[in-house]
């Protein structure tokens, strides 16, 4: 456990560090913490954190850097969120986030965030449950079946099925006719369990075409985990990664695959509020060099996504707390009003 002391020093460490970029030296630490210390008590302090690994002295310098560890410390005991002052709407000169399509909300979402925060945003396009308004099914030849699935907002999927038996077109009016009556406005999840309780009691045929259904809204489900990421380019002015062309290319890699940023927004949408992941301390931060600030973003009281900025970890996670907290509370408000009726 650190004393008073040292983690008032450390505080004031990582403070001007992240203000700056410098290393840190003693003299200039003792005026930040406005302690009148001695340059050998401060050095004795410094010493302590370095051996517990929450900073880290440069080869080429006498200060001391935080360290990933010194990073968490500072975010979870000594971290202080301003919230007067500051208003990401007003900072943009804009009305905040308009209700409309979906995939507009969140496109607008992610330039804020960039625009904002001058790093990286990204937001998870939402979730929705896959549920069906009205399912057909379409003879197309022997053993082919085109099946059109339509969501109670109008989306439409379209597949082709190749099915064990043949089936007549009154055969397969039947059984959207029946399937129409029975579950329609059931998400996919609750039609599959049903399914398993009442197929003994459905012709095998019907059984077999809803399966197939159940399988092509599943796959609808899989296709709208999708990334939206602005403001890349932010990071060639960011010193920490513009001097390495090597951490550059696998970030913008990261950015192009956007598998791993679905795995870490999918972690932080089961958690409440801002979370902050700092690179080095974990394995859902893929690099050293990057912090990533999320929040999870609702509609109508459920999570459908996570929206975040990623950055260096010398971030002013003060500020970037805030405009991650806003943004998700704007993008609610802007997919819950923006609803069909």
């Amino acid at each position: 456990m650190l004393d008073d002391r040292a983690k008032l020093l450390l505080k004031a460490l990582v403070e001007r560090y992240i203000a700056d970029g410098q290393p840190v030296g003693s003299r200039t630490l003792a005026k930040a913490a406005g302690l009148e210390l001695s340059p050998a008590t401060i050095r004795n302090v410094m010493s302590d954190l370095e051996e517990l690994g929450l900073i880290a002295s440069p080869h080429t310098s006498a200060g001391r850097i935080p360290t990933a560890r010194g990073y968490r410390l500072f975010v979870d005991t000594m971290l202080t969120v301003r919230r007067e002052g500051f208003s990401p709407v007003s900072d943009m000169g804009t009305h905040g986030i308009e209700a409309g399509q979906p995939q507009r909300v969140i496109s607008n979402a992610a330039q804020m965030l960039s625009s904002l925060s001058h790093f990286v945003g990204v937001v998870m396009a939402p979730r929705r449950a896959s549920v069906f308004r009205h399912i057909e099914f379409l003879s197309l030849s022997e053993r082919r079946v085109l099946v059109i699935l339509v969501s109670p907002d109008g989306d439409v999927q379209n597949r082709i099925i190749h099915t064990q038996v043949n089936f007549s077109q009154t055969q397969l009016q039947e059984a959207a006719n029946f399937l129409n009556a029975h579950y329609s406005g059931l998400t996919m999840e609750e039609v599959r369990a049903r399914l398993k309780v009442e197929v003994d009691a459905l012709r095998g045929e019907i059984a077999s075409l809803m399966q197939a259904a159940v399988d092509i809204g599943e796959d609808a489900k899989g296709e709208q985990d999708e990334v939206v990421v602005s403001g890349e380019r932010n990071l060639l002015s960011v010193s920490e990664f513009s001097s390495d062309m090597g951490n550059l290319r696998r970030m913008f890699d990261l950015f192009e695959q956007k598998t791993q940023l679905i795995r870490l927004l999918d972690v932080s949408a089961q958690a409440d509020g801002v979370r902050i992941y700092i690179g080095g301390e974990s394995q859902v931060v893929p690099f050293e060099a990057l912090s990533v600030v999320t929040a999870p973003y609702e509609v109508d009281g459920q999570v459908v996504g996570t929206l975040g900025v990623i950055g260096p970890q010398r971030m002013p996670y003060d500020r970037m707390i805030q405009i991650v907290d806003v943004t998700a509370k704007l993008v609610s408000n802007a997919l819950s009003h923006g609803k069909p009726g």
